[in-house]
């Protein structure tokens, strides 16, 4: 039986693969594959974010090779800062 950690790494691979590949390479997220996945895996944590530009933003602040895309690596950067933007042992204590 798999641990709630290994459950986990799973479940982001699949969910990265289930939009990467539908145009061009299949182990990147193109800018449109990107925009759908944050919209349909991400939307409530993201619905601040209704900025036209955001989507270009962020594709512009994870895709650090210029490629245009974002590998694996780039998208689990991505993960890893919402990660901790939602965990609220950072929060600001009001």
């Amino acid at each position: 039986m798999a641990s709630q950690l290994e459950t986990a790494v799973d479940t982001l691979i699949s969910v990265f693969h289930n939009y990467s590949g539908k145009e061009g390479d299949k182990y990147k997220l193109s800018k449109k594959e990107l925009k759908e996945l944050l919209q349909n895996e991400l939307g409530c944590l993201l619905e601040t974010q209704r900025e036209p530009e955001a989507v270009d933003k962020i594709m512009h602040d994870l895709d650090e090779n210029g490629d245009g895309e974002v590998d694996f690596q780039e998208f689990v950067i991505l993960v890893a800062a919402i990660t901790v933007a939602c965990n609220p042992f950072f929060s600001e204590e009001t």
